[in-house]
């Protein structure tokens, strides 16, 4: 999704969840993983049965926040499909007989993640549909989370919700952020101000170790109910454990820390047992329709979307804003939204925009303002520089936090009479030249280096004579662990064997 920002095309630049992270600093009380071997759940879980008129009105209102946090809805007849089967799902559930009470939404987001909300929605990301092989795979994950839903997770959640900062000393500066009393960095478009941005985060926090199993539990009886093979959620959770191994080795390269399925819902290679243990008590058997579902997933988009910006490593390029910058060693970046989140042991950062009229000295106190919310904070002397050609501007706050104080900086660039950027940085006091090689990075993209920005795109092939995994895993459009990407693509293992009219799925560029 895009949005015109200082006269030009602004792509997705970083997550809402994330700024509501930092603003509220709330993680789900108790909401940890599996640790260790579950054995099967039996008990009977006590669920909702309908969709109430006040569950509904905030699904209403959380459902624009989380498209525009997720990169906005996929189009297409990936789209469609994923709708009719999530509504075939869905209705496994009880809380409606109609496929219609229901929403459900592919999402155009390179991170592995799915959710439900209270009212009938439903959502999962294209990432993680080219992550499944087949649609009782696609119906055991948006089951599992219609059973989150079912069950009321997220309404015990937010009771046990807790004010516990998932972003370390942010914690410390953020302690009255919540709520209406603002705070520093409350006023970044007061997303908790209103109760949709509220159940909206909730979606995305993790769940404990009771509620996953309840979840696994409701997703493989809501499997059975619809003709699917049980089994598939097992399935689908032990190529979650594969990509979450894969995504560890890549971290420093390509690995970034997002929201992902991975994280809040943890530790997949020990549910993976309890899920097949399920999936044998209600009994085994039943469809897959992996050809229906490859026909759909072919030409998906994987990864980033240029329109939206892509992280490269440490690199994040922008081809239609023809910007590029490069973050520390060490940190990681989250592309969403409206900027890119930056976080390391040495401090927090984010780059985006504002409105810009040609008045540096307005811009940067405009983004001072809005970091700070209700806090009064001072600013010293904003100082020009240059960066790559582009003049550039600073200036430094010190605040009085409760583990002493800290440094907020923001470092602004002019783009052009009407266009600025800028980064706003959070570090303890005195250490804010962690980001300076950061900030020096910033530069344009030339006319040829935008155009060499391609997408990639899932590619369902044929598997013909000769083709092997070394074969086909060498048309994976990546320099770096091939073999690996392509056998967590397929849910294939070292010792696996192709054989010939077999379809698997490659990972190719293509045009943008």
């Amino acid at each position: 999704m895009t949005a015109k920002v200082g006269g030009a095309i602004m792509g997705r630049l970083t997550t809402v969840t994330a700024i509501a992270a930092i603003l509220a600093g709330c993680a789900a009380a108790g909401g940890g993983g599996l640790n260790g071997t579950a054995g099967a759940q039996t008990k009977p879980v006590k669920t909702a049965t309908s969709i109430s008129p006040a569950e509904r009105k905030q699904g209403d209102e959380a459902h624009p926040q989380l498209l525009q946090e997720f990169g906005g809805a996929y189009s297409g007849p990936q789209a469609s499909y994923v709708n009719r089967v999530g509504q075939n799902i869905a209705v496994q559930s009880g809380l409606s007989r109609s496929p219609s009470d229901f929403t459900v939404t592919l999402l155009n987001s390179p991170v592995n993640n799915a959710f439900a909300i209270p009212g009938g929605y439903v959502y999962v990301t294209r990432q993680l549909m080219a992550l499944m092989n087949d649609e009782a795979e696609l119906a055991g994950v948006l089951g599992h989370e219609v059973g989150h839903v079912a069950a009321q997770h997220s309404k015990k959640r937010q009771s046990a919700a807790t004010r516990n900062s998932i972003l370390g000393i942010l914690g410390a500066v953020l302690g009255s952020a919540i709520g209406d009393n603002g705070g520093l960095l409350g006023g970044l478009g007061g997303l908790l101000q209103n109760n949709s941005m509220r159940i909206a985060q909730l979606a995305t926090l993790g769940f404990s170790r009771s509620q996953e199993l309840e979840a696994d539990q409701l997703g493989v009886q809501y499997l059975r109910g619809a003709g699917y093979d049980p089994m598939a959620l097992s399935t689908m959770l032990a190529s979650l454990a594969n990509q979450t191994s894969l995504d560890a080795r890549l971290a420093g390269g390509n690995a970034r820390s997002l929201p992902e399925w991975a994280s809040t819902h943890p530790d997949p290679a020990s549910r993976v047992r309890n899920a097949q243990s399920l999936a044998n008590r209600v009994g085994a058997g039943g469809m897959r329709n992996a050809d229906a579902f490859l026909a759909s997933v072919d030409g998906v988009l994987y990864g980033d979307d240029p329109a939206q910006g892509v992280v490269e490593g440490r690199n994040f390029l922008h081809p239609d804003l023809r910007l590029r910058f490069t973050v520390p060693s060490g940190y990681v970046m989250q592309n969403g939204t409206t900027a890119v989140s930056i976080s390391g042991n040495g401090g927090q950062g984010q780059f985006s925009t504002a409105p810009y009229s040609g008045d540096m000295n307005a811009y940067i106190a405009s983004v001072f303002r809005a970091v700070a919310g209700n806090a009064a904070i001072s600013p010293g002397t904003i100082q020009r520089t240059t960066v790559n050609g582009i003049p550039a501007y600073y200036s430094t706050a010190r605040v009085n936090s409760q583990s002493g104080q800290v440094d907020v900086t923001v470092f602004a660039y002019e783009f052009s009479p009407s266009q600025a950027f800028h980064f706003v940085t959070l570090t303890q006091a005195g250490r804010s030249s962690v980001f300076d090689p950061m900030f020096a990075s910033v530069q344009r993209l030339s006319t040829s280096e935008a155009a060499a920005i391609r997408p990639r795109r899932v590619d369902v092939v044929t598997v013909g004579r000769g083709d092997t995994v070394a074969s086909l895993a060498r048309r994976m459009a990546y320099n770096d662990y091939q073999t690996e990407r392509f056998q967590v693509l397929n849910r294939l293992t070292a010792s696996s064997r192709l054989t010939p009219g077999q379809k698997v799925k490659i990972v190719v560029y293509s045009g943008r």
